[in-house]
């Protein structure tokens, strides 16, 4: 089981752009899928990505396609979330997400979750 902390959220202007991290702690992160997550006021929470264990293969949202990039550093036992050209659209609290697994696959379940941090983009 990982422990999983989120920071990198804040303000910013419609076209701007912010990078999340997620610092993990717990043994053997690099055998973990990792995935973002989001919620918006009202909303049920919605997938924005996952990566694989090396981080040789990603999925992301049709809604950040373009415009948001995961990677990790599994020496650092940290993902990221870089966003691009980002949105109003895009406010929500954003949460980090992972799952243990046995093959180098991208995870569409998740066991281990964040708190959140929040991302608010101005008009």
């Amino acid at each position: 089981q990982l422990r999983l902390v989120e920071s990198g959220g804040g303000l910013v202007q419609a076209g701007g752009s912010l990078r999340l991290s997620c610092a993990a702690s717990g043994r053997m992160f690099s055998m973990y899928g990792l995935g973002w997550f989001r919620q918006a006021p009202g909303k049920d929470r919605e997938f924005v990505g996952a990566v694989s264990r090396s981080g040789g293969s990603a999925y992301y949202a049709d809604s950040v396609k373009g415009r948001f990039t995961m990677s990790r550093d599994n020496a650092k036992n940290t993902v990221y979330l870089q966003m691009h050209s980002l949105e109003p659209e895009d406010t929500a609290v954003y949460y980090c997400a992972a799952r243990f697994t046995l093959t180098d696959g991208v995870p569409n379940q998740f066991d281990d979750w964040g708190q959140g941090t929040q991302v608010t983009v101005s008009s």
